[in-house]
């Protein structure tokens, strides 16, 4: 029954953002809100509540471990899985647009929070440096957005729908405030359980079970990138998914409590992380490489042996 109320948390968590993002997209473009503002926040920020939901609820129910076990298990999912599965499916050509920026402020994100990490327990303070970080690159983000006059239509921002009716706005939002924390409670007991039964910690928990979960929407996204033959879709997915795991859910998450990080990560989990950033090099920079079915059967190899090393070590 514990794996069943885990995955019954799972989808509610899953539902209750998206419904979150379709409420505040909507009420933010009939205030008004410029859609690219939209897409770089309100968007990135809602796709990321379950995350985030589930950091603070591990933190508020003692098991602070799923907090950065989250993080950094989604981060290396994003890179290993995310883009190993798309890239089995499809090759990505990765020569006809340029990410470079923002993996470059995605590996400085990542070479950041180890530091802080090395100085934990991550408490507010630290949180605060990651999220005035954040800020910082939402905003390059934007400026430069306005200065390239490359502003995103309403017709791109993900939940957009000037014809629906308020009431229906009221009901998505409803859902999403209300499913958030029902579905988190359900599946961080179901989690916190699981790793109690089977003699292994919240943190290996966090990095495997849970940043698998929680990583579902990113791999549903790129995979249908990648049947598409939209490359830059995906890479940016994970790019940016990645800079907020970090900055955004870490950052916020640390304001319920301090984060205790392991000796595990400070030796191992983190470098991996960062590790598996760093093999997009050769997609980002020229000369680019293709993403083809031999990377994506490697990243998705080097995932396993990952998560087999968690389990046997957690």
């Amino acid at each position: 029954m514990v794996w069943l109320f885990g995955a019954l948390g799972l989808v509610i968590l899953l539902f209750s953002g998206d419904f979150l993002v379709r409420g505040a997209v909507n009420v933010s473009l009939r205030l008004g809100i410029p859609a690219l503002i939209v897409s770089l926040t309100i968007v990135a920020f809602g796709t990321s509540a379950p995350e985030m939901i589930i950091s603070i609820q591990g933190i508020l129910d003692n098991a602070p471990g799923l907090a950065l076990g989250n993080a950094v298990g989604s981060n290396t999912a994003n890179v290993l899985l995310v883009l190993g599965v798309p890239a089995l499916i499809s090759r990505l050509h990765t020569a006809e647009f340029d990410t470079r920026k923002s993996y470059v402020s995605m590996v400085g994100a990542s070479i950041i929070f180890i530091l802080l990490c090395g100085l934990g327990p991550i408490t507010w303070v630290h949180g605060s440096i990651l999220l005035m970080l954040l800020g910082l690159i939402i905003a390059d983000q934007v400026r430069a957005a306005i200065v390239h006059r490359r502003t995103a239509s309403i017709d791109d921002v993900e939940g957009a729908d000037l014809e629906m009716p308020g009431w229906k706005i009221g009901v998505f939002l409803g859902l999403g405030v209300i499913g958030l924390p029902l579905g988190a409670n359900l599946f961080v007991d179901a989690a916190v359980e699981i790793a109690q039964d089977f003699g292994v910690s919240d943190s290996a928990i966090g990095l495997t079970l849970v940043a698998f979960g929680t990583s579902l929407p990113e791999l549903a996204t790129t995979v249908m990138a990648a049947a598409r033959r939209q490359a830059d879709v995906a890479i940016g997915n994970v790019i940016g998914s990645n800079l907020f795991n970090l900055l955004a859910i870490i950052g916020v998450a640390s304001f319920f409590g301090p984060i205790p990080v392991p000796r595990a990560f400070l030796v191992f989990d983190l470098w991996v992380m960062l590790g598996a950033s760093l093999l997009l090099i050769p997609f980002v920079f020229p000369p680019k490489w293709d993403l083809t079915r031999r990377w994506g059967t490697l990243l998705c190899l080097l995932y396993i042996v990952y998560i087999i090393m968690v389990v046997q070590h957690g």
